[in-house]
């Protein structure tokens, strides 16, 4: 076939290459001198020398010269001349000499398919452009359209996603696309989709299908790309790779080729370094990666891949074949993290197992059972899949580990395993006890990429952050630091994949390192309610991953820790739950008198009492003394605490007298065991003061309380919770002993403090509000107490619930100064 000048499409080529290369680098000069130039080279080597009438055949009809040198020497004085960047760096002769080396094989390659493509038609010919899948190829030489690599197979039931819209928009922006996600979401199918409907529609001239987890299987592609279409010797790989990067240079052509290239499972930015595809408005790179460098996202647009929808999933399933209710099929992708890739294999498990959704779903709770034992076997995965879910992450962890600081990303990722998948602190990962943890099972003997293996040393939090990152590198956690609660989501296959890697023993050792971390991070004042819910969060979670764990050799005291928390911020009844499961467990583990038993259910009492019960938290605290009594002793201080709460919740059960008189009886005690500074003495003092004043002696529980504040605030210090404490009772007893105005001024002192030390959410905070709008009431402002109260109803019901007692107490309160105000 012949060009518009009836040329044919090979001389074509040479004549429109000759001339591009020429305007780029004469720019403006006569192209005599580059004749000069060419000679002076061609008669070092005793060739002959070339003629301004052979040099305008090549730049007007294409026509070749007998012999390739006498053209390379022209083309390589036009080369010198174009501009580019400057010489002398590092490598620079190498990486010139290879540039070089990839343009004599371009330019040969036009020369030989000139020379061997027939003169120019005659004029009469036909002057139509053939159509772009006609391109003639020299013999021996691959034709277009040509495809290097095999594309995956389509996914049985492959889903049509959001995600493959936004890459066909990125593709057709041209250069560079990047599909980015953590393993399993389905990157490769989306790629490979997008690659057969391109070429399967005739938009493609050349189509290359690399997997790319290595360099070397890039440069073998790039090679055999270079063999198919420039001849190149395929004994020489790295020859022919660059060959075929020089071919991608775009240039001005009457037949364009387009080109897709395809580099599938990107595992290391360095594998790619000098293989890039150049940017060409006829060409189109696409990358499939779990990697996240800045060296990967910043070459072209990133579409990142995530999990399946509900509804994509619940389709996934019923394309499978499944035909249960979609609320169970929507329930055990939702066991399965919505990941792709694990709900294929499940699908296919079900169908070989004959087993429902809800079967499945037990079998998937029971923490015994190994995830691959309820997968398909390796050799009967659906799709081709290579690995298993349970397999899927094992390259990712070895190659996160390489990276700096080396071998502390696995540890690390354990760590995140058994905590809340919705997201860890950072400040768990990077405490204390997380470090030691990193610090004993780093893998000293990793070697980290780029440098040489150094010894081992404690892991340090900078460390510990890095090795965050490292992960978020490979997909295999979010890290996001500006959220600092919930900085570090992981999803929970991966977080089943590396607890299932681990022995029996080393998830009991880990289990009690994350509740160690835990704990260590645990304020003693819960000032930011947003980190106090996310330590709840995955103390949970751990519990529910390891909790036998935490019963060796005792019950670890993150466990009570978390009760306290609930009912702290006012979730009475979710710390009476918590506090009847932990009494119940270390019951059964450890034994009825185990101290941590026994400290449960004195737990259990009083966060009962809290809730309302008091009869019942009394009830239960007379039978937890008697078998304190019984195990510790009667001078043993838990059986002193007992007496002093069980005390306290009879007068709250409307015995006021006999709980003055129990407590009176208990300071005797605890003066004579513990002496008159102890903190339980001076707490038993505040106690019976209390008593005494709801018994009828408000002046005297006045005086008491101011005793016991000067106490406290010399042995505990001014923001101890019972200075605090002894703070409030002393305005209370004032204004019961007929200071009003008093009481209202203390409890406003007291509120400002309590707002700076607790914030304005916490619920001693909130009863401080509370007091205060009481007696501005009693101090005759009724209309204030109104206001005040109604505003701490509002609070209440968005910190504590409606059910809450405090909040029913309120709502009480409120009508009943609505009426003193009269309205």
């Amino acid at each position: 076939m012949s060009g518009p000048e009836g040329l044919g499409a090979s001389r074509q080529a040479l004549r429109d290459d000759l001339r591009t290369l020429e305007g780029r680098a004469l720019r403006g000069r006569p192209r005599s001198q580059a004749i000069t130039g060419a000679n002076i080279m061609l008669r070092k080597r005793g060739l002959p020398p070339l003629t301004s009438g052979t040099v305008s055949d090549w730049f007007t009809r294409g026509a070749p010269a007998k012999d390739f040198e006498s053209l390379w020497a022209l083309v390589l004085v036009l080369l010198d001349w174009c501009p580019g960047p400057a010489t002398g760096t590092a490598g620079s002769d190498r990486a010139r000499a290879a540039q070089r080396a990839g343009h004599r094989t371009y330019w040969k390659t036009l020369w030989k398919q000139a020379r061997d493509s027939p003169g120019p038609a005659s004029c009469s010919g036909s002057s139509e452009i053939p159509p772009h899948h006609s391109h003639a190829a020299a013999p021996g030489l691959a034709a277009f359209p040509h495809q290097v690599g095999v594309l995956p197979s389509r996914a049985a039931c492959f889903q049509d996603r959001h995600a493959a819209r936004l890459l066909a928009d990125a593709v057709t922006e041209g250069g560079t696309a990047m599909l980015g996600g953590m393993g399993g979401v389905g990157k490769t199918q989306l790629a490979a989709d997008h690659a057969r409907h391109t070429w399967q529609h005739g938009q493609l001239d050349l189509l290359l299908w690399i997997t790319a987890a290595t360099r070397q299987a890039v440069v073998d592609a790039y090679a055999q790309a270079g063999t198919d279409l420039l001849g190149v010797d395929p004994a020489d790989p790295q020859r022919a790779a660059t060959a075929f990067l020089a071919w991608l240079e775009p240039k001005a052509s009457p037949v364009p080729r387009r080109w897709l290239i395809v580099l599938d499972d990107v595992a290391d930015p360095a594998d790619l370094h000098g293989l890039w595809p150049p940017a060409s408005t006829h060409g189109r790179t696409l990358v499939t990666t779990r990697r996240r460098d800045t060296a990967l996202t910043q070459r072209g647009r990133l579409v990142q891949v995530g999990l399946f929808t509900t509804a994509e999933a619940t389709a996934y399933f019923t394309g499978a074949g499944r035909r249960e209710p979609a609320e169970q099929l929507a329930a055990l992708a939702g066991h399965l993290g919505h990941l792709p890739l694990a709900l294929s294999q499940a699908a296919a498990y079900l169908t070989d197992t004959a087993l429902d959704c809800a079967a499945y779903r037990r079998l998937l709770a029971d923490r015994a059972r190994q995830l691959d034992d309820l997968l398909p076997e390796p050799g009967a995965l659906p799709d081709e899949q290579p690995a298993t879910v349970a397999a899927a992450w094992s390259l990712s962890i070895e190659r996160a580990d390489q990276l700096r600081p080396a071998g502390v990303a696995g540890p690390m990722l354990q760590l995140a395993a058994v905590l809340d998948p919705n997201g860890i602190p950072q400040t768990v990962l990077t405490s204390a006890p997380a470090l030691a943890y990193l610090t004993d099972h780093r893998a000293a003997d990793t070697p980290v990429l780029g440098q040489c293996p150094t010894l081992a040393a404690p892991v340090t939090s900078e460390q510990a952050y890095q090795a965050l990152r490292a992960l978020h590198r490979l997909n295999l956690i979010d890290h996001t630091p500006d959220i600092p609660h919930q900085a570090v989501p992981v999803h929970q296959m991966v977080q089943r994949s590396v607890r299932d890697s681990l022995t029996s023993d080393r998830r009991a050792l880990l289990a009690r390192a994350a509740a160690d971390a835990l704990l260590a991070t645990w304020p003693r004042i819960e000032r930011e309610t947003g980190l106090a819910q996310a330590l709840r969060a995955n103390t949970t979670a751990l519990t529910g991953y390891a909790d036998d764990a935490l019963y060796q050799p005792g019950a670890h005291a993150v466990l009570h820790r978390l009760g306290q928390s609930l009912g702290q911020s006012g979730q009475v009844n979710a710390a009476v739950k918590h506090f009847h499961y932990f009494a119940a467990a270390t019951d059964r583990r450890l034994g009825a008198d185990h101290p941590d038993t026994l400290s449960a259910r004195g737990d259990l009492a009083q966060w009962r009492g809290e809730a309302g019960d008091a009869a019942g938290a009394a009830a239960a605290l007379a039978e937890l003394l008697e078998d304190r009594l019984r195990v510790l002793g009667p001078h043993h201080r838990d059986s002193l605490r007992t007496r002093g709460n069980l005390g306290q919740w009879r007068g709250e059960a409307g015995d006021a007298a006999g709980a003055a008189a129990a407590l009176a009886e208990l300071l005797a005690d605890r003066l004579r065991v513990l002496g008159p500074e102890d903190p339980d003495t001076l707490t038993t003092r505040a106690s019976l003061a209390y008593w005494q004043g709801k018994a009828g002696d408000a002046a005297g529980a006045a005086d008491v309380f101011a005793e016991v504040l000067t106490d406290r605030l010399r042995i505990l210090g001014p923001e101890h919770p019972n200075t605090l404490i002894a703070r409030g009772n002393l305005a209370r007893w004032r204004g019961e002993a007929g200071d009003a105005a008093g009481a209202v001024a203390a409890f406003a002192e007291l509120l400002t403090d309590r707002l700076r030390i607790l914030g304005p959410d916490h619920p001693r905070t909130l009863i401080t509000r509370g007091d205060l709008a009481q007696w501005r009431g009693e101090a005759g402002d009724a209309a204030g107490a109104v206001a005040a109260f109604a505003e701490l109803l509002t609070d209440q019901l968005r910190v504590l619930g409606p059910d809450h007692p405090r909040t029913l107490a309120t709502r009480h309160d409120l009508a009943r100064w609505r009426g003193a105000a009269g309205s």
